[in-house]
């Protein structure tokens, strides 16, 4: 019996790897990547590397073995048809007949266009039979802590959430939760809701912001049609910036605001401050 962890390169990858490794014995863990040059240090760790990528159907073939426990991380190549991405894990899972399959999925509050991948595919894994757990992580906190440098710059937070309030926690808290599922018992055919313990509003990023630099940082919250511009205007493809719009739009109906209880429930500890975020990426 393995756990393997599909995208294991990825943020959120490494953090679960990290995670397993203080769980469970390296040679029980299997990294699945696209790059094995990429993965150099997660081979001298100890655990077992396994090439194949989500486009790639055969490249999955004889990947997983019966009784695995897997993590399923979604793809975030927007363009290439996610869900038939992640039927391709499902359905070698299930020929393998692996225990446990676990999906990084979307709050079921979330109702934008980011979230509809997210529904197809747990369609799929429901339907296929496998034992499953959809793991619903809210939105990270390093979604914006890593996108620190135009803020600091022009003075400004430019969203267009309007006074939307967001219960993110860290990729390590995520990693945490999905952890404990992947090395727990009783949590097959469970849906988990996950988010921060304390939600927050930009206007409070942006006076964290000032407090913790000591210079005057603004919420300025603009139109969706603003917002999509700027994004466009900084590089980014126009489909993926209006599904960013669209996620700015949801947070302002308050469908990222997860008060269950599950995520911290799950790690077994709080999750992490905002406050402490922000600390470590001016930091970093």
């Amino acid at each position: 019996m393995s756990i393997v962890v599909t995208g294991a390169t990825g943020h959120l990858g490494r953090h679960v790897v990290r995670h397993l490794l203080e769980k469970v014995p390296a040679d029980q863990v299997t990294a699945v990547v696209r790059d094995r040059d990429k993965a150099a240090d997660l081979a001298a760790s100890g655990v077992r590397i396994a090439v194949a990528d989500y486009n790639s159907p055969e490249t999955f073939d004889g990947l997983f073995a019966s009784g695995d426990r897997v993590l399923l991380i979604s793809g975030n190549e927007f363009d290439k048809g996610r869900v038939g991405q992640h039927t391709v894990v499902i359905d070698a899972a299930k020929k393998a007949g692996v225990a446990l399959l676990a999906y990084t999925s979307a709050p079921s509050s979330l109702k934008a266009a980011l979230a509809d991948d997210h529904r197809a595919t747990e369609e799929v894994l429901i339907g296929s039979g496998v034992p499953y757990v959809l793991l619903r992580n809210g939105w990270y906190h390093e979604n914006y802590t890593e996108q620190l440098a135009p803020v600091l710059e022009h003075g400004a937070v430019v969203q267009a959430a309007g006074e939307g309030r967001i219960s993110s926690a860290s990729r390590a808290d995520y990693a945490a939760a999905a952890v404990a599922v992947l090395t727990g018992e009783g949590h097959e055919n469970t849906a988990y809701e996950l988010g921060g313990d304390e939600a927050w509003s930009f206007a409070e990023y942006a006076a964290e912001l000032s407090r913790q630099t000591g210079k005057e940082i603004v919420y300025k919250p603009v139109s969706l049609e603003e917002y999509t511009g700027i994004l466009t205007g900084a590089g980014l493809p126009g489909p993926l910036a209006g599904v960013l719009a669209g996620v700015d739009a949801a947070i302002a109906e308050g469908e990222l605001v997860v008060s269950t209880g599950d995520l911290s429930r799950l790690a077994g500890r709080p999750t992490t401050p905002l406050a402490q975020a922000v600390a470590a990426a001016l930091k970093g």
